[in-house]
């Protein structure tokens, strides 16, 4: 059962009520709107929608006069009072334009979907309608469509909002963080939500390159410009052309080269090893480093000019450590791409198993682990004893102190509770922990 299905109507989708009246000049508007639009009044409504949103956002059934949380998200209760930012809500104390990374129930299944939301105003200046335009990150998926980008922790969703916001535009992309966090997945997101989508997504591994060779890997190399060049060479600037050139592991790139990447980046011109005529790159750069790239700087081994061209849009990504909610989400996404024609299950044991280990190798090693852990499996799911030792044991010292966690961690959230007189977002704050985690936790420990 997901967040979503706990907070679903208990039975099925209520009747749709009537819709307030709208003038017939914004219902026209709103159809002929491109993309999936929908009018929304105070009281969270939907009193206006087009076909778009109708046929790509929604799983069927009539939407005028329902509530958008309860057709988006199957909520009964308002996003904001379900552990979600609510756009609407913001909007309304702030009296202008609102954004929000949100996943909705739509005719594909669950997805990220970024909501951008404008508030109307009447013509006494309040406000008593809301326009929401909706766009899908298309290498963004959650657990029920295997592949892609999945989490819903709230780190996760951090990194999500960041990049919805720049992957419509030019700006060039600096991804931060450990190995095996998904760097070129994140990459490819950016490029497949922006406007060059239908161009090329150009990966290079700096680490992987000789430092003779990376040159003539990046800009391509004349006919003789050296031994062995028998035949003029495009290089990986070129084969970019239109579309994104990812540059993974950009802190290893040598200091010689890095003088020749930031005169691409300023002018937008090349030279082909052994060439003298300037060549003209069109392509949205995003580069990739799990180095302390600051440390770097100040050690003098990476350019603080290239530095300071490459993290226009810096963008961490969390470790899995950090993201522990997301395990049995990633597990089932990962065991659906291992088994495509038999697809295991992980144990509840397993599971907690792997929800106490740290990954050093993050999501790479949790691949590694269920890889290895569904070749030993004969049935169809993965238990305690199908997985690493090393692993086994830490859980196993888990296991042994866990009821007495349990206990202690219900006293401490009924103290909290009892002496708290504010919101649920506020003791969720104040606790350290998402608004979401607090109510799992209240239902879990039957304090709700």
């Amino acid at each position: 059962m997901t967040d979503t299905d706990s907070t679903r109507p208990a039975g099925g989708k209520p009747p749709a009520a009537t819709a307030p009246a709208v003038p017939l000049e914004l219902q026209s508007l709103v159809g002929q709107l491109h993309g999936a639009h929908i009018v929304i009044d105070a009281d969270y409504r939907i009193v206006a929608a087009n076909d778009t949103y109708r046929q790509s956002m929604t799983a069927g059934g009539e939407v005028i006069g329902r509530h958008c949380y309860e057709v988006s998200h199957g909520y009964d209760v308002p996003c904001d009072q379900a552990g979600e930012t609510c756009p609407r809500q913001r909007a309304l104390e702030s009296g202008h334009f609102e954004r929000a990374l949100h996943m909705h129930h739509t005719a594909r299944g669950e997805e990220y979907v970024q909501v951008d939301l404008y508030p109307l105003r009447d013509a006494r200046g309040g406000i008593s309608l809301f326009v929401e335009h909706m766009r899908t990150l298309p290498a963004a998926r959650t657990e029920r469509s295997p592949g892609g980008l999945v989490g819903r922790a709230p780190a996760f969703m951090a990194m999500m909002q960041l990049v919805a916001r720049v992957a419509p535009t030019e700006t060039a992309v600096l991804l931060l963080g450990e190995t095996g966090t998904g760097k070129e997945m994140v990459a490819r997101a950016i490029h497949e939500a922006s406007p060059r989508a239908r161009a090329p997504f150009v990966a290079v591994d700096c680490s992987g390159l000789a430092e003779t060779l990376v040159e003539s890997e990046l800009f391509g190399h004349e006919k003789g410009a050296f031994t062995g060049a028998l035949v003029r060479k495009t290089g990986l600037v070129e084969a970019a052309a239109g579309g994104t050139l990812f540059l993974d592991e950009v802190g290893d790139i040598p200091l010689g080269l890095q003088v020749k990447l930031l005169r691409l980046l300023e002018t937008g011109t090349f030279r082909r090893v052994g060439g003298i005529e300037p060549q003209h790159a069109s392509f949205r750069l995003i580069a990739a480093t799990h180095r302390d790239i600051l440390r770097r700087v100040h050690d003098e081994q990476f350019r603080a000019d290239l530095y300071y061209r490459l993290a226009a849009f810096p963008i961490r990504l969390p470790p899995l450590r950090e993201r522990r909610d997301d395990i049995r989400l990633l597990a089932d996404s990962l065991l659906a791409r291992l088994g495509r024609d038999h697809a295991r299950r992980i144990g509840t044991d397993a599971l907690e198993c792997l929800g106490r280990y740290d990954y050093p190798g993050n999501i790479r090693e949790l691949r590694n682990i269920l890889e290895r852990a569904s070749l030993l499996a004969d049935g169809d799911t993965i238990e305690l004893g199908h997985l690493p030792p090393e692993i086994c044991e830490a859980a196993c010292q888990a296991a042994r102190g866990s009821p007495r966690l349990r206990a202690a961690e219900r006293r401490a959230l009924q103290v909290a509770a009892a002496g708290h007189a504010g919101t649920r977002r506020d003791l969720a704050r104040l606790l350290g922990i998402s608004e979401r985690t607090l109510y799992r936790k209240l239902r879990h420990h039957a304090l709700e």
